[in-house]
């Protein structure tokens, strides 16, 4: 789906924002919004001055990198419509993947076991399909209702050329940043059992 681009001036944005509850947010103001409508908008911004952001615009690459997972198959979010915004910065909304992070799901202690299973073959296909996801963690997984997984927060999604499979370097260097918070330590082991029986 190719969007383009709505330039929004300082009173169109701000009457954006006051129909919106933040989520996020930082000393450079706001970074995740939730509509009324269920929907979510993002902002990205220059972080420097001199930045690759200002070549590859940050925003255009998460509604990109969204419709390659999708064509490849994988659940994601749905980019809805992009935004030029003020002060140099970008917005996306975008209809969020409903369920709930596995990083919940284990804070809870209530993430069933043959999901965990499942994480494991889940990982073998993102890295058999030669995607590399830089922020895997427990927080950017959901299980829908469906019982499918599927990825948010996909920036950090990169693709091999022909969908090429993974090198093991790869794969293990996207492990070892799932697993080096707690919460994936604590599933570790079963994931890799599954993640090595299904490749």
């Amino acid at each position: 789906m190719y969007l383009q681009y709505q330039t929004l001036d300082n009173p169109a944005w701000q009457q954006m924002k006051s129909g919106c509850d933040i989520v996020e947010e930082d000393i450079f103001g706001v970074k995740v919004l939730h509509c009324s409508n269920g929907n979510y908008i993002k902002v990205f911004r220059v972080k420097h001055q001199i930045s690759m952001a200002r070549i590859l615009n940050p925003a255009k690459r998460f509604c990109d990198n969204a419709e390659r997972l999708r064509v490849l198959g994988i659940d994601t979010v749905a980019p809805l419509a992009l935004y030029t915004i003020p002060h140099n910065r970008w917005a996306v909304c975008y209809r969020p993947l409903v369920g709930d992070t596995l990083r919940s799901l284990l804070k809870k202690s209530v993430l069933p076991e043959n999901v965990i299973a499942d994480l494991g073959a889940y990982i073998a296909q993102l890295h058999n399909q030669g995607i590399y996801f830089r922020s895997l963690h427990p927080g950017n997984v959901v299980l829908q209702p469906n019982g499918k997984l599927g990825l948010i927060d996909v920036l950090d999604c990169q693709f091999s050329w022909f969908k090429r499979p993974l090198n093991s370097w790869q794969r293990e260097r996207n492990f070892r940043h799932f697993f080096r918070y707690a919460d994936g330590k604590a599933i570790e082991a079963d994931v890799r059992m599954a993640y090595e029986a299904t490749r």
